[in-house]
Order: structure tokens, then C-alpha cells, then sequence
């Protein structure tokens, strides 16, 4: 028996795998939070779908709110949108936008809206939306209220998501797939291309700007 604990107690320990700990434990977060919002799930029940322990959890990340800002910059870490071309940019935002509404609405999306009631998360998901997509959507566009146009296509953009997929207002769900990315390309192209006279574009001069 006394050689039997003494073979045991001589095995090495399985080192663990922080970084594969780490990512565990924030994708168990993105699932609950996006299925509870914030105040609706705890440490305890991250953590036991991460397959780890509380204490790990708050080891590694310290509280429930810095897990909860980690997990905001791991939803929202892929800006690849503002990447390319800005002429290309509506079409891309038009394309974007249908992808998300043709399928099911994305785990950030429900965490962003099942969490916006605490104002501490709304705080941190504003804090993240801003320096993710408002400041560089903002650089791409060109003329006046360039940040208040930037907000105002965030704003159609996660209004659409919500009224199409969440909502289910008819005109938008049942709305011929080609004809609504039209129409949105066109509404994001107003947005972009405001020129110094505050003037947008006719939708005819935006597709011909497209066309170029």
C-alpha cells in the first residue's frame, strides 16, 4: 500500500495548457453571456462549462467584469471589415449585413444585447464598439460629421440585425435577398459618401461610383 502511494505521489503533475485554458474559458463565457446577458450568469457557471473552477477563473481574469471586457475584445476582435478598399466599403457592409441575417444572429450580437442593461457592460461594450469599429470606420470616411455617420451605420446595422432575424418584421424577412442588399448598399453608400456641401449622393450616382 505504502509503495502504491509512493508511486503515485511520485508521478509528475500534467502541466496545464494555459492558453488553451484561457481560450476555454472564454468561449464558455461568449456562450453564456450571449445566452444570459450579464447579470444573468455567474463565475460559477462559466467556469463549470469551461470544465475548471471558479478560483481559476478569477485567477486568470479577476473578476466576473474583467472576464466579461476579455470576452467583449475576443467578440469583437476581427475589424477586417475597414481593411480593403474604401470605395468597396458599402458593398461590403450590404454583404456583411445579409451574411448575419440570412443565418442565425451571432453569439456577439446577443451578448451586446441581452447585456446592454448594466450599465457597467454597457460601458465596456461602448468602450469596445469605439475603438473597434467607430474610430476606424470613422478615419475611412471622408467630409462632415464623419463620427456621427460612423455611428449611424453601427446603429443600422445592429437595428436590421434585430428587426430581421430577432424581431421578424415581415418586410425585412421576406424581403428578396438581392433587392434588400441592394437597397442596404445604397444606404450605406449615402452615409459614406456625404460630401463637404452636406449633400449625399442620388442612389443612381452611387452605383455608378460603385461601378468605377
Amino acid at each position: 500500500m505504502a509503495e502504491k502511494q509512493r508511486s503515485s505521489i511520485a508521478q509528475p503533475r500534467r502541466p496545464r495548457n494555459a492558453a488553451a485554458t484561457r481560450e476555454a474559458i472564454l468561449n464558455s463565457a461568449l456562450a453564456a453571456f450571449s445566452r444570459s446577458g450579464y447579470d444573468g450568469i455567474g463565475v460559477r457557471e462559466i467556469a463549470q462549462a469551461a470544465g475548471v473552477t471558479a478560483v481559476l477563473v478569477n485567477r486568470y481574469f479577476g473578476s466576473k467584469e474583467e472576464l466579461f471586457a476579455a470576452t467583449v475584445e475576443l467578440a469583437f476582435a476581427d475589424s477586417s471589415l475597414f481593411e480593403g478598399e474604401p470605395t468597396t466599403l458599402a458593398k461590403r457592409l450590404a454583404a456583411m449585413l445579409m451574411t448575419k441575417t440570412e443565418t442565425e444572429p451571432n453569439k456577439p450580437f446577443f451578448m451586446l444585447l441581452r447585456s446592454a442593461p448594466n450599465p457597467r457592460a454597457a460601458e465596456i461594450l461602448r468602450e469596445s464598439i469605439a475603438r473597434r469599429f467607430e474610430r476606424p470606420l470613422t478615419a475611412v470616411l471622408q467630409g462632415p460629421n464623419a463620427s456621427q455617420r460612423a455611428a449611424m451605420i453601427l446603429a443600422a446595422i445592429l437595428g436590421i440585425q434585430l428587426m430581421r432575424k430577432v424581431i421578424g418584421i415581415k418586410a425585412l424577412a421576406d424581403a428578396n435577398a438581392v433587392s434588400l442588399s441592394r437597397d442596404l448598399e445604397t444606404m450605406f453608400q449615402r452615409l459614406i459618401d456625404i460630401s463637404a456641401g452636406g449633400k449625399s449622393p442620388t442612389r443612381g450616382e452611387a452605383r455608378a461610383t460603385n461601378l468605377r
